[in-house]
């Protein structure tokens, strides 16, 4: 499953620059699925869609920073535990139940990302 970013984000920044998927956002600011990633040009997502990695996408949360769960990997291949929520000092980063993946499926997803 992907980690999500909860409304008692006190917007402190401490996860952002963690994520070693770049999934992490400041609340308002596009995110594209290049950022941080070896994507680039046209590709075709896990979820069969087809778009240029480049292409800016609305902000998930206008308020508080967030979390794109088409580029979390709960930190699988990098990190023993999802950095995020080990970092937050109000441990808002939690579990996000709307995203279950196994870790096959977050292993695939990073290789995705990273070529």
């Amino acid at each position: 499953m992907a980690i999500i970013i909860t409304d008692e984000c006190i917007n402190c920044g401490a996860c952002e620059p963690e994520c070693p998927n770049n999934a992490i956002y400041e609340g308002g600011a596009e995110w594209r699925y290049s950022d941080g990633t070896s994507l680039a040009g046209m590709i075709t997502t896990l979820n069969g869609d087809d778009l240029m990695a480049d292409d800016a996408k609305e902000p998930v949360d206008m308020d508080i920073y967030y979390i794109v769960s088409d580029k979390c990997t709960e930190c699988v291949g990098f990190h023993d535990e999802p950095q995020c929520a080990a970092v937050c000092p109000v441990d808002c980063c939690v579990d996000d139940p709307d995203y279950r993946e196994s870790e096959d499926e977050l292993l695939a997803k990073k290789d995705f990302m990273h070529l």
